[in-house]
């Protein structure tokens, strides 16, 4: 099994898994997130490469954030290392923007972090609002640079600049340069908040 069937395999688990956590149907997910059913069908089946907005949809409406999607459930056996070598690689078929998991999977954590590489000229899109649980994200540079627009506000981001938001409003990241950028993504979802929709 090349790489990326065996990712979407992973992701058809995962998604099907979370959903029947929430006590959710095809349908049931399908309203709560705005992708169709037969999407949510075909990504569950693994013969989709859905792009990072739907899986940012999909997340967002099961509570939990997009960098769950390709970890391991919850495990109180899990190693609290992971190396590179095993280190979970996704790469977007849309923007061609790559992350990669540096979490111990399955290790129990409040923190996920995860390292991006967006192209030059590269553009990705979330336009999920409301969320089901509250999400915090720090986003560290390491090299290059990117425009960040959260909402209404645009922030230039340079290496070594780092920036707090809460993942509550549509946000694009874009790189308008002619080299990659690199950066770090932490997040965390706040469980003192209660669900988002409870605020």
């Amino acid at each position: 099994m090349d790489h990326s069937s065996a990712l979407n395999t992973h992701l058809a688990t995962r998604l099907r898994d979370l959903r029947a956590e929430n006590g959710l149907t095809l349908d049931g997910l399908a309203d709560r997130t705005g992708v169709s059913r037969s999407m949510i069908s075909l990504i569950e089946r693994g013969e989709s490469s859905p792009t990072a907005t739907v899986l940012d949809k999909l997340a967002a409406g099961l509570g939990v954030t997009l960098a769950s999607l390709f970890a391991e459930k919850d495990s109180a056996g899990a190693s609290p290392l992971a190396r590179r070598a095993d280190q979970r690689v996704w790469r977007d078929p849309d923007s061609g923007y790559m992350r990669r998991n540096l979490s111990a999977p399955g290790f129990p954590s409040p923190i996920e972090l995860v390292e991006v590489v967006l192209p030059a000229g590269a553009r990705v899109a979330y336009d999920t609002g409301h969320r089901a649980s509250v999400v915090h994200q720090q986003i560290w540079m390491i090299e290059g640079d990117i425009d960040l627009t959260l909402g209404d506000d645009t922030y230039h981001l340079g290496t070594g600049d780092c920036l707090s938001m809460r993942l509550d409003q549509p946000t694009i990241f874009r790189n308008q340069s002619e080299r990659p950028a690199r950066y770090v993504v932490a997040l965390a979802i706040d469980t003192r908040a209660g669900p988002a929709g409870q605020r």
